[in-house]
């Protein structure tokens, strides 16, 4: 993003649909550990959302 590629879009998307996949696994499990991960992959996921609209602006 710091060199204003062309991908950064596309990359910071596959970053958040990965972090979604893994949110939606830990949240299927009911330890205190896997809630940690699933709440940390899905703000992960927010972030990297906005990162790729903010490359594509």
């Amino acid at each position: 993003m710091a060199r204003n590629s062309e991908h950064a879009g596309s990359i910071c998307k596959l970053c958040a649909d990965i972090c979604e996949a893994c949110a939606k696994e830990c949240g299927q499990h009911e330890m205190d550990h896997c809630a940690a991960c699933a709440r940390a992959c899905r703000r992960c996921a927010d972030e990297c959302r906005r990162m790729a609209e903010a490359a594509s602006a």
